[in-house]
This record gives C-alpha cells, sequence and structure tokens, in this order.
C-alpha cells in the first residue's frame, strides 16, 4: 500500500484519539471548575438550592433555571461591562467567532502534509424597531475573511476537508462583506428580504450543517453539494419566507446567478440570467421527538461554458459543451431519537440528505449522506457535541468524460467523517476530526485524514 514512509496507520489513529480523549478530560475538569467558581461568585441561596434538590431532571432544570452559571459569558471579551447588553437590549448584536483548522493526510491520497487554516466570521444583527426606526426590519451585516493553506487539492477528493476555511474568496486573507441583507416582517408569519446574502444557511439540518465551524467541517456533511451549480455563494437577492413559531418553513429566493462575494454585484445583476431557491422546511414529531423534513429546488437560466472556479467544490478549471440553465431538487431530514427530558432541543439522532442534478452543467448528477449526531451522551458532558457520517456524490455521465480527460480518470467518490466537539469553556471548543475520503480519481488511493478544530467566540 503507498503511504507515508515511516507512518503505522493504526498508532496514528490510537494516539489521535488518545489526545481526544486527553482533550475531554481536561474539558471536563474545566469546566467542573468553572461551574464552581460561578457558584461562588453567585447568589448563595441559588446555589445552596440547586445542590439540595437531589439528582435527574428537577436538578438539572433547578439549577439552569436559577441562573446559577450566569456569571460565565459565552464570550472571550464578556460583556463589556454591560455595555453589550445595553447595545442588545436597544437592538444591536454582535457575533465574532474565529475557527483554525490543523488538518492532514497521514495516509494515501496526493500530498501528505499538515496545513494549518482558518476563517473569521464577524455578524451584526440590527433590529430598526427596537431603535425606534421601523417596527419589524432587521438588518444583518456579515464579513468574513480565511487565512492560512487548506488540504484541497491534496487528498484527490472534489469536498473540502474543511469547507469554511475556503470561504468566502479562495487564496485570499482579504476581508469580504458577504450579507447585507434587510428583511421586513409584515406579521409574526410573513417576511420579506433583500440585498446582499449568503446562501450557506440553506439546507439547513439539526445535526448537519453550521456552516463547518461547529459540526462536521468536511462540505460533503454541511450542506448538499448537488446545488452548487446553480446557487453561488454570497451574491445580490430577494425573496420572502413563512414562518411558524419563529421557525421558517417555506423560503423563496430570486438571486444574481453570478457569486459577487468579492464585489459589490449591483453593476453585473442579472447579467448572466437569475437563479431561484425554494425550501420547504417542516417539523415533524416522530416517536414523540423533534425532526425536521426538507423539500427544496433551485433552477438558473445562466449559461454554463466550463466548470468554473468555485471555492465550494474542487474541480479544475476545464471548458465544457455550452450549456443553457441548470437546476437541482435536494431533499434532507433530521430526527431525534433521544432527548434530555429538561430541553428538548438537546439530544441525539439521525440524519440524511438526498440530490438530483442535470447530467449537462452540472458535475454532480446524484448526492446521498447519512449519519448520525447531536450533544453528546456522556455523562457531564451536556455542551459537547459529536457525529458520524457517510456522503456519496454520482459524477454526472456527460461530465464525467471531460474530468477523465483533464484528472486523468474519475468515478463516484464516497467519504466517512467523525468528530467530537469539546466544550473547554462556554466560549472555547476543540473538536478532533477524522475522515476517510475515498477521492475516486485513478491512481489516486485513499485519504485518511485527522485534525484538530478550534472555534472561540468573542
Amino acid at each position: 500500500m503507498c503511504g507515508l514512509s515511516g507512518i503505522n496507520l493504526k498508532s496514528v489513529l490510537q494516539g489521535f484519539w488518545t489526545f481526544g480523549i486527553a482533550i475531554a478530560v481536561v474539558a471536563s475538569s474545566q469546566l467542573t471548575m468553572a461551574d464552581e467558581a460561578s457558584c461562588l461568585f453567585g447568589d448563595p441561596d441559588l446555589c445552596l438550592k440547586s445542590n439540595s434538590i437531589g439528582s435527574g431532571c428537577d436538578a438539572c432544570c433547578g439549577v439552569l433555571d436559577e441562573g446559577c452559571f450566569s456569571t460565565t459569558s459565552p464570550y472571550l471579551t464578556g460583556d463589556w461591562g454591560g455595555t453589550r447588553t445595553d447595545l442588545a437590549e436597544s437592538g444591536i448584536t454582535f457575533q465574532a467567532d474565529l475557527t483554525t483548522f490543523s488538518f492532514g493526510v497521514v495516509e494515501g491520497g496526493l500530498d501528505r502534509k499538515f496545513r494549518y487554516s482558518g476563517h473569521g466570521d464577524y455578524i451584526v444583527n440590527i433590529d430598526a424597531g427596537k431603535l425606534g426606526l421601523q417596527e419589524g426590519l432587521f438588518v444583518k451585516l456579515r464579513a468574513e475573511h480565511r487565512f492560512g493553506q487548506t488540504l484541497d487539492g491534496s487528498t484527490g477528493s472534489f469536498m473540502p476537508t474543511t469547507i469554511s476555511s475556503s470561504l468566502p474568496v479562495p487564496d485570499s486573507d482579504k476581508i469580504y462583506l458577504t450579507n447585507v441583507l434587510f428583511t421586513q416582517a409584515f406579521s409574526e408569519n410573513f417576511a420579506v428580504f433583500f440585498g446582499k446574502m449568503d446562501t450557506l444557511d440553506g439546507d439547513a439540518n439539526a445535526f448537519a450543517h453550521d456552516r463547518g465551524t461547529k459540526q462536521f467541517s468536511n462540505l460533503g456533511m454541511v450542506v448538499n453539494p448537488i446545488v452548487l451549480r446553480s446557487v453561488p455563494y454570497s451574491t445580490l437577492g430577494a425573496g420572502f419566507v413563512w414562518m411558524e413559531n419563529g421557525e421558517p418553513i417555506f423560503t423563496f429566493t430570486l438571486m444574481n446567478p453570478e457569486d459577487t462575494a468579492s464585489t459589490v454585484g449591483i453593476s453585473d445583476l442579472f447579467a448572466e440570467g437569475i437563479s431561484m431557491a425554494a425550501e420547504l422546511r417542516l417539523p415533524t414529531n416522530f416517536f414523540g421527538k423533534p425532526g425536521h423534513q426538507l423539500f427544496a429546488g433551485t433552477w438558473s437560466s445562466r449559461d454554463y461554458t466550463s466548470l468554473g472556479q468555485d471555492p465550494r467544490i474542487i474541480l479544475p478549471n476545464v471548458p465544457i459543451n455550452q450549456t443553457s440553465g441548470s437546476w437541482s431538487m435536494y431533499y434532507n431530514f433530521d430526527q431525534y431519537l433521544v432527548t434530555d427530558p429538561c430541553d428538548p432541543t438537546r439530544g441525539w439522532g439521525v440524519f440524511g440528505r438526498a440530490g438530483l442534478g442535470d447530467d449537462e452543467a452540472n458535475p454532480l448528477a446524484w448526492f446521498l449522506s447519512f449519519g448520525v449526531g447531536g450533544s453528546s451522551p456522556l455523562p457531564g458532558r451536556k455542551n459537547d457535541g459529536f457525529g458520524a457520517g457517510w456522503y456519496y456524490n454520482g459524477i454526472s455521465d456527460e461530465i464525467g468524460p471531460i474530468l477523465d480527460l483533464a484528472l486523468g480518470g474519475v468515478s463516484d467518490g464516497h467519504g466517512l467523517e467523525l468528530y467530537y466537539r469539546a466544550q473547554i469553556t462556554p466560549w472555547f471548543d476543540v473538536t478532533p476530526d477524522v475522515q476517510i475520503l475515498f477521492p475516486g480519481q485513478s491512481g489516486v488511493d485513499t485519504a485518511y485524514v485527522m485534525g484538530l478544530r478550534s472555534n472561540i467566540s468573542f
């Protein structure tokens, strides 16, 4: 078997998971110390009550509801002396996250190296009603940047191993404004939106989404890649949403088909046609547990003459037969199997995705994924998360032969990913991650990828 000279894969994996377990143990001790410290600085009566109510659901809910841990901030920079809370009450909230990845190919693939990369995500949300300007008007600003070197091109897979560190613009470490989105709510159920938006929040899933920073890292487990051909990452658009109990049920979006993450985009608005996307996400209660069923489709009128360069998928920029328009249909589900009796949104369950795309413009003709994930089932680790998933991408019969010429032979690819996210503090988590990727390229061995992800909320 081809591989990195001198490396015993079994020993590496054993060492990696030993390291992961050590992180979890350290995290557990840190959280225990933080909890004890917060009680010391909190209301003594509440802490005495929390220590005397016994065990089980009542004890859990008693501690959380009474606020014994309210002195522990979810942000590294804290409450800014109360300013952060005051601003939130006035309608302005801030969220800044820095995610770093140290990932490497330890066996197989094309290039056996460890690489360091990262992604910064900075969000400002404005509630114009609370500011006394316009009731029901909300503004979302998002700025992003990436840095370092990713494993793109090292595994032989079309799916980026750490999708967030490839966004918003590949090979650039500049900060880009990817959201300037205005939303006007006309009731509790109906709202319209317009402006510059990013589309990574679409195809939502309780266990396999979260923009690749808190759950899975590989693109194949974060969103359905079948939609990427007809929907750009960041662009101008408008649409409407119908909500029930504050949760989006049906969303329709009309957008510019060209990615404009690095530009304002107004001068190129609809110059290459239009793209449309519609999603219906229905809440379910199978087995008495929460879940969702999502049905969606996309269509673009754009003319396609090459595969193009898209940071969300690793493909050569080679010409194809000119094709007018592209479409996709996709589905996903998430279903809790076990829930916390104190908090029904905490628990773990199963998820899956499926998708179909047109053969002529889309390099992927179909896609499947399935897995399990959610909150950690380990005692005392209520803020940790885990996931294990598998994906399979089917290559287009029309574009496959073109890729054969460019890459020396391709076929369907698939992969596995496993992660465990350990919450060290409320604002810092560390995630050991293992991926086994079957690239589908002739002459490229299965890539074994291991890495460590960290996330800090400011």
